[in-house]
C-alpha cells in the first residue's frame, strides 16, 4: 500500500510538471537477460566507469553479469547490450573469508538472493554471506562490504581478472602484465591487455585504490599469465610481472569502503579522478544521490508526459536510461595523442546506432552529440579512418559499410555546425569512399578490412557491385550506396557540384544487385549476389549463416531488399509499382513465411525486430500513402516485443539502438537518416514535451488516444492543418513546435500531401524494370553444380588434349628415332661419305648427258649437294 501512495504521489509530480526524481522509473535490469545483454551496474551517461559484477556460467557475460552463475569479481569497466564477445572486465575486486593461501583459486562465490540494481546503486549478496553495495561516477566507483562477524575478511585485487570468451574465433581477451604498489589501505598501478571483438592489440588501463580501514597487505605473483600456479606471494609492497599478479588486503572489521578511480594516462590520474570525483569522507549514499540527480538533470527530465500508466513510463525512462551508457565520454583520457578535441571510445558499433540511435541523441544531447562527431574527425585527423566501431582506442569491427559517413551527412544536413570543422569531416568521408584500408587479417572474414572504412572498395570501384571475392558482399553493396549517398549531401552542401554529382551516381549501385529474375512467394526482384559471370543464384529467404563470410549479414536477403532508403521510388519501381510493394510489405509482417528459425521467437515472419538491417522497414509504407500501415506494424511490434523486465528486448540492445527504436515509435516520428525528414507515426502519450534547449522545446499533443485508437485521423503542426505523412527538422526541431493529433479506433486517409522524399531517385515508382536496370539483361553465373560440372568437363578435355599431345609427341619421337637409325646405317654402310648425301649413278641410265666428265675414269662417281642441279635437288 505504501508504494502505491509512493506512485501516485509521483505521478502527481510528473503531471503538475514539478521537479521530480523520475529515475524511480528507470528499471536497470531491463533487457538484461534473454540475450538483450544490458548492463545492470552502475554509470553515469557516457561514463568511462561500469561498475558491476562479473559472472562465469561456462558463456559469454558480454557485459559482465548474467541473471545465473557464480560470480569472479566487481569490476571497473563494461559494455552494454553487446554481442560478438566481451570486452574489458577489468580493474576488479572480489571479497572473500577466512585465511587465503592461494588468491589464485576458487576466486569466485555464489549469489544467495538476486541482486538489487537501481540507477546508481547496485547490490549483490554473496553465498558467503558477504554483502557488495556500489555507485559511481564517470571515472570512479566505491564499494562497500559487509562480511559477516567472526571471520577474517579479504579483498582480493587480481589484475589479470578480464572477461573470457568461450568462442572463436581467437576473439578472448588477454592480460598481457602489469604491476601494483600497495600500502596499508592504498593499492596503484595498471593492467596490460589486448583482443576481444574488436582485435585490439595491447592497451593499458591505469587504477588507484583506497580503503577506509587499515588492512594487512600481501601481494602475488603467478607462474604465468594464465594458471592458478603461485610462484611468490609474500608481504613485498609491490609486484611487477607479465604473470598474474595483484594484492590481498585483510581486515579486522566487518564493515569496508573503497574507493577506486580509472585512468588511460597514468596511475596519478587515476588518483587524482577518484579524489575528485569520490574524495575522502563521501559515503555510498551521496554518491548514489549524486548518480541519480544527474540522471534525471541531464537525461531523463529531456521528456515529461501526463502519462499514467506504469509499464509505459518504465519502458520510457528505461530506455532513455540504455541509450545513454555508450559511447564512452574520454575526453581528457586519450593516451595516444594531445588534441583540444573532445574523444569518445566504446562506440559498439555504429553499424547498430547509425540509424536511429545518433539521430535521438542529436535531439537529447545535443552539445554531446556536437562534441562526438568532433571525435570522429579528430579519430581520423590521428589515425587515417573513422571509426565504425571502436573500443580501447582502436578501431573495429566494421561489419558493413563505413557508416559514420551517414552519422556526419545526417548532422550536416540537419545545420550542425558548432565547432566542427566540415572540410576535415569531408576529407575524412572522402578517404572512406576512395581509399581501401589494409587488410587486418581478421579471421572472421580475411577477405579485406574489418578495422576501418570500405574493405571492399576495389569491387565498388571497379565494377559498382561487389563480387562474392568478399564477404558480405551484398550487405556492403547496400550500406556502400547509403554511404555515398552521405557523401553526395555534404558535397552538395559544401558546393563541391563534380563530386556530389559522383557520389549521387554511386549511390545508385545497389541496383547492379538487383536481379529482376530473383522469386520468392510470388514476388519478383530481389537484391541476390552478383560475380563477374552475372547474378548467383539465390532464395530470398536465406542468408546461410548470415554472418561475416556470407553475402548477407544479419538479415535475410529479403530484408535487405527493401533498404535503399535514399532511393526508395526506385526500389517501389522495381518491386512491381506501389501495390506490390504493399503486398511485398504485408508479407513481410505475415507469420509463419519464414523457414529458417531465425524468427522462431516473433511468428516466424519475415521481418525480425532483433537485429536493425530491418528497423525501418515497418515504416516504409508511407512512401506508398499508407501511413496507417505504418503505424499498425510499427505498435504491433513496440507492444509485442518490448516490456520494461529483463527479458524486453526483442535482440542485443546494441548500446542502446533496440532501445532507441522503441523511444521513436512511443514519440510519434521515425527519422531517415542523411535526410531532414522525419516520418509521423503514432504517439502513444497524450501529453509529452520535449526539452530542445533551455527555451526551445517540443510539445506532442494527442486527443482520443488509447491502446485500440491508434490511427491518425488529423493533424495539426505549429497549429496549422498538416496533410502530409511527412515533416522535416526545421519543421518541428530547429526551433521547437507542436504537433496536435486527434486519434481513431479505425484508419482515415487524411495524408493528402506529397510523399516522402527519395532524394536520389530519378525514376517514378511506376518505371518498369527494363527502363531502370537497362536493356541488357544480366546473365545467371553458373551455379555450384554447373560449375562442378564445367570444371569436371575442363579437366576430361584437358586430360584427354594432353593424351593426345603426349601421343603426338611419341610418334613424332619415333620418326625421329627412325631416321636417326636409318642414317647411321647409311653413314655405316659408307664410311667415307662424311656429312655428304651421295647419289649413285642407275645402272642403265644414260649418261651421255652428264657430259665427259661422268665419263671421265678420274672422277668420283659420287657428288655433293652443292654439285647437285636445282631439278635434281628439288
Amino acid at each position: 500500500m505504501a508504494q502505491f501512495i509512493s506512485f501516485i504521489a509521483l505521478l502527481a509530480a510528473v503531471v503538475a510538471g514539478q521537479s521530480t526524481d523520475l529515475t524511480h522509473f528507470v528499471l536497470t535490469s531491463t533487457g538484461e537477460g534473454n540475450g538483450g545483454n544490458t548492463f545492470p551496474g552502475v554509470s553515469l551517461p557516457f561514463g568511462m566507469v561500469k561498475l558491476g559484477p562479473d559472472v562465469y556460467t561456462g558463456r559469454d557475460s558480454y557485459s559482465g553479469t548474467q541473471l545465473e552463475g557464480n560470480i569472479t569479481g566487481f569490476s571497473m569497466m563494461h559494455e552494454s547490450g553487446t554481442g560478438g564477445a566481451p570486452k574489458y572486465g577489468v580493474v576488479s575486486q572480489m571479497p572473500t573469508l577466512g585465511n587465503i593461501t592461494n588468491p589464485l583459486v576458487d576466486l569466485n562465490d555464489t549469489r544467495s538472493q538476486p541482486d538489487v540494481t537501481s540507477v546508481g546503486y547496485y547490490k549483490s549478496q554473496l553465498g558467503s554471506n558477504i554483502s557488495v553495495e556500489m555507485s559511481a561516477t564517470s571515472r570512479a566507483g566505491i564499494y562497500q562490504y559487509t562480511f559477516p562477524v567472526g571471520r577474517e575478511a579479504n579483498v582480493i585485487i587480481d589484475v589479470s581478472h578480464v572477461l573470457p570468451s568461450y568462442k572463436g574465433p581467437g576473439l578472448t581477451q588477454r592480460y598481457l602484465g602489469g604491476n601494483i604498489t600497495t600500502t596499508n589501505i592504498h593499492y596503484e598501478g595498471f593492467g596490460d591487455y589486448s583482443n576481444g571483438w574488436n582485435h585490439a592489440p595491447n592497451w593499458r588501463i591505469f587504477f588507484c585504490g583506497y580503503f577506509d580501514s587499515l588492512a594487512n597487505v600481501r601481494t602475488f605473483v603467478g607462474e604465468n599469465s594464465n594458471s592458478s600456479l603461485l610462484k611468490e606471494y609474500n608481504a613485498e609492497a609491490s609486484a611487477i610481472s607479465t604473470s598474474r599478479l595483484g594484492a590481498v588486503f585483510s581486515f579486522s572489521t566487518t564493515t569496508v569502503t573503497s574507493r577506486v578511480g580509472i585512468s588511460f594516462i597514468s596511475s596519478a590520474q587515476a588518483c587524482r579522478n577518484v579524489n575528485d570525483q569520490i574524495p575522502t569522507g563521501a559515503t555510498l549514499s551521496s554518491v548514489t544521490t549524486n548518480a541519480k540527480k544527474v540522471w534525471n538533470d541531464q537525461v531523463l527530465s529531456k521528456v515529461t508526459t501526463t502519462e499514467t500508466n506504469l509499464k509505459n513510463l518504465q519502458l520510457l525512462y528505461s530506455s532513455m536510461y540504455f541509450m545513454h551508457l555508450l559511447p564512452s565520454n574520454r575526453t581528457g583520457e586519450n593516451p595516444l595523442w594531445a588534441s583540444e578535441e573532445p574523444y569518445y571510445d566504446d562506440t559498439f558499433t555504429t553499424w547498430d546506432l547509425f540509424r536511429c540511435t545518433f539521430s535521438l541523441l542529436h535531439i537529447f544531447q545535443p552539445s554531446m552529440y556536437e562534441e562526438y562527431i568532433r571525435s570522429l574527425i579528430d579519430i581520423f585527423r590521428f589515425e587515417g579512418y573513422m571509426p565504425d566501431a571502436r573500443s580501447s582506442n582502436f578501431n573495429g569491427a566494421t561489419q558493413g559499410g563505413s557508416n559514420s559517413d551517414n552519422v556526419l551527412a545526417d548532422a550536416y544536413v540537419k545545420g550542425v555546425r558548432g565547432k566542427i570543422d566540415w572540410t576535415t569531416g569531408y576529407a575524412a568521408m572522402v578517404k572512406d569512399a576512395e581509399v581501401t584500408p589494409a587488410n587486418n587479417g581478421d579471421p572472421r572474414d580475411p577477405s579485406s578490412s574489418t578495422k576501418e572504412g570500405r574493405g571492399a572498395l576495389p569491387d565498388w570501384h571497379k565494377y559498382g557491385y561487389i563480387t562474392p571475392k568478399y564477404g558480405r558482399s551484398v550487405t556492403r553493396a547496400v550500406e556502400y550506396s547509403a554511404n555515398d549517398f552521405s557523401l553526395y549531401q555534404v558535397a552538395k552542401g559544401l558546393g563541391k557540384t563534380v563530386e556530389a554529382t559522383k557520389y549521387k551516381a554511386r549511390s545508385h549501385n545497389w541496383r547492379n544487385h538487383w536481379s529482376p529474375n530473383a522469386t520468392a512467394l510470388n514476388f519478383t526482384g530481389f537484391l541476390v549476389p552478383r560475380s563477374t559471370d552475372g547474378f548467383i543464384k539465390q532464395d530470398p529467404l536465406s542468408c546461410g549463416g548470415c554472418y561475416w563470410g556470407d553475402a548477407y549479414y544479419e538479415a535475410l536477403p529479403w530484408e535487405y531488399s527493401f533498404n535503399a532508403h535514399h532511393d526508395i521510388t526506385t526500389l517501389i519501381a522495381l518491386s512491381g509499382g506501389p501495390q506490390k510493394f504493399i503486398e511485398r510489405l504485408e508479407a513481410t509482417f505475415m507469420p509463419n513465411l519464414n523457414p529458417t528459425s531465425r524468427s522462431a521467437g516473433f511468428n516466424n515472419a519475415i521481418f525480425n525486430p532483433g537485429n536493425e538491417p530491418s528497423f525501418t522497414t515497418p515504416y516504409l509504407y508511407h512512401f506508398v500513402n499508407r501511413q496507417d500501415l505504418s503505424v499498425k506494424r510499427s505498435r504491433f511490434i513496440a507492444k509485442s516485443y518490448y516490456s520494461p523486465t529483463p527479458g524486453g528486448l526483442p535482440g542485443n540492445s546494441d548500446a542502446g539502438a533496440m532501445e532507441s527504436w522503441l523511444l521513436w515509435n512511443m514519440l510519434g516520428l521515425y527519422p531517415i537518416v542523411s535526410q531532414t525528414t522525419f516520418l509521423i507515426g503514432s504517439p502513444w502519450f497524450a501529453n509529452t514535451t520535449i526539452s530542445l534547449a533551455p527555451t526551445k522545446s517540443l510539445t506532442i499533443t494527442t486527443i482520443n488516444s488509447s491502446e485500440t485508437s491508434a490511427y491518425v485521423q488529423s493533424l495539426k503542426v505549429n497549429g496549422k492543418a498538416w496533410s502530409q505523412n511527412w515533416l522535416t527538422w526545421d519543421d518541428i526541431f530547429a526551433n521547437g513546435g507542436t504537433m496536435e493529433f486527434v486519434m481513431g479506433t479505425e484508419p482515415r486517409n487524411w495524408t493528402s500531401g506529397p510523399s516522402p522524399p527519395s532524394p536520389a531517385s530519378e525514376f517514378r515508382e511506376s518505371e518498369g524494370p527494363g527502363v531502370i536496370l537497362g536493356p541488357t539483361q544480366v546473365p545467371m553465373a553458373p551455379s555450384d553444380a554447373e560449375e562442378t560440372k564445367h570444371k569436371k568437363k575442363t579437366v576430361g578435355r584437358n586430360i584427354g588434349l594432353g593424351m593426345m599431345g603426349f601421343a603426338l609427341l611419341a610418334l613424332i619421337g619415333g620418326l625421329f628415332v627412325f631416321w636417326r637409325f636409318r642414317r647411321n646405317a647409311t653413314q655405316k654402310e659408307h664410311p667415307n661419305t662424311n656429312d655428304e648425301v651421295m647419289i649413285t649413278k642407275p645402272k642403265d641410265h644414260d649418261t651421255s648427258t652428264l657430259g665427259d666428265e661422268t665419263n671421265s675414269k678420274n672422277k668420283d662417281p659420287r657428288v655433293t649437294v652443292a654439285e647437285i642441279p636445282p631439278e635434281v635437288g628439288s
